[in-house]
């Protein structure tokens, strides 16, 4: 390597509430000669750091601009309403939005669910960040509906949630921009999508000499099988003239006559 080649990397971004590791570790497995740089970004953010050019790709919340970005949607979350733990909607296994009629619904303005009508009654300022907004529902303020993920990751000991019915949910993808789909792209999509090393569609394959055995040619046994039979034969000293006929014995097999 020259002075001037930099060497491979791959960087990824991702947002709160999203769980990365597994697939890291699978890549640091698959690809151990190029690392993999992890930055966590506000779900707001990460659309911009990809179009600039900061990440090569993103484990992102939907929608996002696909004239520009191209993305595999991964899983779609359960929206939850987080409470005090005293509150009466934890009577109940789940809440609607007609429950939360009385409460004040807290709305951050990094609110990552696409409502046409929030439920409850509006605060009178938006939090700045649902981290905020999660403060304020713990001193009594007002209830938050998020992504379960979310309410997971700001977990308090005097807080608890309930899943919510019929509310908007968040779908988590893995976006790239469509012009820059380069070969590690490729690597980490097939990652994502659980495909494994061997598979035809992935681009990284192992070496011949480390490939599955049913994988390789079957002409080696075909000839081995060969050889053992040719060497069976030579061990018998080679088959006698009629060797393999019953012996002519015009009296053997029949009854004896009487006497």
């Amino acid at each position: 390597m020259t002075g001037s080649e930099v060497p491979p990397s791959f960087r990824l971004v991702y947002v709160p509430g999203v769980m990365p590791d597994k697939w890291v570790r699978i890549w640091n497995e698959r690809q151990p000669d190029v690392p993999l740089t992890l930055t966590q970004v506000p779900a707001g953010a990460a659309p911009e750091v990809l179009r600039d050019g900061d990440a090569d790709a993103g484990l992102v919340r939907l929608p996002v601009d696909r004239t520009v970005f191209s993305a595999i949607p991964l899983y779609t979350e359960q929206t939850v309403v987080v409470v005090p733990r005293d509150h009466l909607v934890t009577a109940a296994d789940e809440v609607a939005a007609e429950d939360l009629a009385d409460d004040i619904v807290l709305h951050p303005l990094d609110d990552v669910l696409e409502w046409e009508t929030l439920p409850g009654r509006p605060a009178l300022e938006r939090p700045a960040t649902t981290a905020d907004a999660v403060e304020l529902v713990a001193a009594g303020i007002g209830v938050l509906v998020v992504p379960l993920s979310l309410a997971r990751l700001h977990h308090r000991k005097d807080l608890t949630h309930r899943p919510l019915v019929d509310a908007p949910e968040s779908r988590v993808a893995l976006a790239w921009p469509e012009e820059a789909t380069t070969d590690l792209v490729e690597d980490f999509i097939g990652i994502v999508r659980g495909r494994t090393v061997n598979s035809t569609r992935g681009r990284t394959q192992q070496p011949a000499d480390k490939q599955p055995k049913r994988d390789r040619p079957q002409r080696a046994e075909r000839d081995g099988a060969r050889r053992q039979q040719a060497a069976g034969r030579s061990a018998g000293g080679g088959r006698r003239k009629g060797g393999g006929a019953t012996p002519k014995n015009p009296r053997r097999g029949r009854p004896r006559r009487g006497s």
